[in-house]
C-alpha cells in the first residue's frame, strides 16, 4: 500500500522555470515509485496579470521588468532550453516569442481540477505554450488542450465564455500572495515544506522525505 502526499504547485503557464521545476519534481517522485504517490494541485499565479490581449515580446518584457539586455536574455533562454531538455521537455522560443495573459488558462485549470483532469491539462498547456508556441489566452488553444486530455470541449468553451471561476482563481492567487509567494515555481509539500524556484530533484526529495517521516 502506497502513501499519498499533498503537493501544491504554484505556477504560471507561461513560466519556463515552472516547466523545469515540474520536471525535477517528477524525477524526485520516481525515486519513491511504488511507495509514494503525489496528490498535485496546481495553484494559480500570474507573471503578467496586466498583460493586454495582444501580449508582449518576451525580450521587451524581460528588459522592462528585470533590466536584462538582449544578450543576457538569449543566454538565459538557452539555459532554460538545456535544463528543460534534461527533464524530457522540448522548450522552443524565438525572437518572436511573446508573453500573454494567462488568467483564462487558470480558470480552465480550476474547472479541470473539479473534473479530475487538472494535471493532464496543466501539462498540455505547458506544451502548447512552451513547445508549440501557441497563445494560452486564445480560447481555441485552450479548448483544444482540454479536448486533448479527455475533457468536454463544449463545456470548456462554456467555462471560458461565461467567466466562470474568476472569483475562485482571484481568491487562490491572493491566498498564496498572502502566504508570501512572490515568484514561481513555488512548491508546498503537505502544507508545511516550501521549495522555491526550479530546484534540482534532490531538493524536492529531501522535502518529501521530511514530510513523510513527519506523518509516520
Amino acid at each position: 500500500m502506497t502513501e499519498t502526499i499533498k503537493i501544491d504547485f504554484i505556477s504560471d503557464v507561461s513560466c519556463p522555470w515552472c516547466v523545469i521545476g515540474l520536471g525535477n519534481l517528477d524525477a524526485a517522485m520516481k525515486r519513491f515509485e511504488g511507495r509514494l504517490t503525489a496528490d498535485i494541485r496546481f495553484q494559480p499565479f500570474e507573471l503578467n496579470p496586466a498583460m493586454p490581449p495582444e501580449g508582449e515580446s518576451r525580450f521587451d518584457n524581460v528588459a522592462r521588468k528585470y533590466g536584462v539586455g538582449r544578450e543576457q536574455a538569449i543566454a538565459n533562454r538557452e539555459r532554460q532550453r538545456v535544463l528543460a531538455a534534461q527533464v524530457g521537455f522540448d522548450m522552443v522560443t524565438t525572437d518572436e516569442s511573446r508573453f500573454y495573459n494567462t488568467f483564462d488558462a487558470h480558470r480552465l485549470l480550476h474547472w479541470a481540477q473539479i473534473e479530475g483532469r487538472q494535471e493532464e491539462l496543466k501539462r498540455a498547456l505547458l506544451a502548447a505554450y512552451h513547445t508549440n508556441m501557441q497563445n494560452p489566452a486564445d480560447y481555441g488553444v485552450l479548448v483544444a488542450a482540454a479536448e486533448s486530455v479527455g475533457l468536454d470541449g463544449t463545456a470548456a468553451r462554456d467555462v471560458l465564455t461565461s467567466g466562470h471561476f474568476a472569483p475562485e482563481v482571484r481568491d487562490a492567487e491572493e491566498k498564496w500572495q498572502r502566504a508570501g509567494i512572490s515568484s514561481v515555481p513555488a512548491v508546498v509539500v503537505n502544507d508545511r515544506y516550501l521549495i522555491t524556484g526550479a530546484q534540482p530533484p534532490e531538493a524536492f526529495e529531501q522535502a518529501i522525505r521530511k514530510a513523510v517521516s513527519e506523518v509516520a
